[in-house]
C-alpha cells in the first residue's frame, strides 16, 4: 500500500506538471515527488566507463598543453598555484568553459543525459555551463574544500526553475576524496548572499559561499560510483569536503538552461560581487570593453544541444 502513495499524491494533485518537474514518461512518480522534495536525483550507472575514458584522455591532453581551447579556463588550487608549474593533470585542479572542446563536450549531448535534463527544462535546451572538476589531494590547507553556495549566483538567466546541473562521477566519489553535500529542500528558498568564506588556507579564484545559512539543516553525502550521475536545482545549497586521500577526484558536469529562459541585468542585486569579479577577469584574460555586463560573457558561452534556439 505504502509504495503506491507517492502515486496516489500525483493523481491527487493533479500532478501532471510540477513545479520542478514535467511529466515525460522517464521519470517515475516516486522520482519526480523527490525531486521536488529534495531538489536533486541520483541516476546510477548513467555514463558509460568507455565515455568517462574519453573524457579523462581529453582532460590530460589539456594538461599537459597538447592543444589549446579557445574561451576555457584552467584553474589550478590556490595551494598547488602557489608552488612552481608542472604542465601535467597535477597542476590542474578544473577546466571550465570547455565549449569549444568536442570531445568534453560530447558529454553535454549525450542522449541519456538530455533525456533526463528535458524532464527539467522542457525540450529545448541550452548547454551553459561546463566544468571538469579534478579535485586535488589537500595540502594541508584545506583548500581542496568547495564551500556551500548555490549554482544561481553566478547565473544571469532565469527563471531558475528552468535550469539544471547534471554531475556524473569520472570514478569512485566518497567522503574520503570530498563527494558532494547536498542540503535537502534549499531549493525551495530564495538566491542568498553569497561572498568568500574567511578561511585561514585561503579560497580558491570564484569559490563563493552562502554568507548565512543554517549548519544544523539537515545534510546529505552523494557518494557515487563511476558513471553515477546526479541532477540538481540552481538554488540548492551544496559544496563538498576536502579531498583527504592520495589521489585525485573528477567528475564532469554541465549546467542546462531552457533555450526560453531569459537573461537579467544583476545590477542591484546580491549577483553584483560576482559580475564586478567576471567582468574583471574578461577584461584581463580577453581584453574586452570594462563596460561589459555578466550576461554578455555568458552569451557566447551557451550551446544549443536539443531543440530550438528561442531566446538564450
Amino acid at each position: 500500500m505504502m509504495s503506491h502513495f507517492p502515486a496516489i499524491c500525483l493523481v491527487s494533485l493533479n500532478f501532471s506538471s510540477g513545479r520542478y518537474t514535467d511529466d515525460t514518461d522517464l521519470l517515475t512518480p516516486e522520482q519526480r515527488l523527490s525531486y521536488e522534495k529534495n531538489g536533486f536525483i541520483l541516476i546510477k550507472s548513467l555514463v558509460s566507463k568507455e565515455d568517462i575514458d574519453m573524457f579523462r584522455k581529453a582532460f590530460e591532453q589539456v594538461c599537459r598543453q597538447e592543444v589549446k581551447v579557445p574561451g576555457m579556463m584552467v584553474m589550478r588550487d590556490v595551494a598547488i598555484a602557489k608552488s612552481e608549474f608542472v604542465p601535467d593533470q597535477k597542476a590542474v585542479s578544473k577546466l571550465q568553459d570547455f565549449q569549444e572542446q568536442p570531445e568534453l563536450f560530447r558529454y553535454c549531448s549525450l542522449q541519456q543525459i538530455l533525456k533526463y535534463v528535458e524532464c527539467f527544462t522542457g525540450p529545448n535546451i541550452m548547454a551553459m555551463h561546463t566544468m571538469l572538476i579534478n579535485k586535488p589531494p589537500d595540502a594541508g590547507k584545506k583548500t581542496s574544500r568547495h564551500p556551500m553556495h548555490q549554482d544561481l549566483h553566478y547565473f544571469p538567466f532565469r527563471p531558475a526553475d528552468r535550469i539544471v546541473c547534471s554531475w556524473t562521477a569520472m570514478e569512485k566519489v566518497d567522503r574520503q576524496n570530498g563527494c558532494l553535500v547536498v542540503l535537502p529542500g534549499t531549493h525551495t528558498s530564495t538566491l542568498q548572499e553569497h561572498d568568500y568564506p574567511e578561511w585561514e588556507g585561503g579560497v580558491n579564484k570564484m569559490y563563493h559561499g552562502v554568507r548565512d545559512y543554517d549548519p544544523k539543516l539537515p545534510r546529505v553525502h552523494l557518494e557515487m560510483e563511476q558513471g553515477d550521475t546526479v541532477f540538481f536545482h540552481p538554488l540548492l545549497i551544496h559544496g563538498s569536503g576536502m579531498n583527504q586521500t592520495r589521489g585525485f577526484r573528477k567528475a564532469i558536469s554541465c549546467h542546462y538552461a531552457s533555450a526560453d529562459c531569459y537573461y537579467i541585468d544583476v545590477k542591484g542585486t546580491t549577483q553584483e560581487n560576482i559580475e564586478k569579479e567576471v567582468k574583471e577577469i574578461a577584461t584581463r584574460k580577453y581584453a574586452v570593453d570594462d563596460q561589459i555586463a555578466l550576461k554578455d560573457t555568458w552569451a557566447f558561452k551557451g550551446r544549443l544541444v536539443q531543440g530550438e534556439r528561442t531566446s538564450l
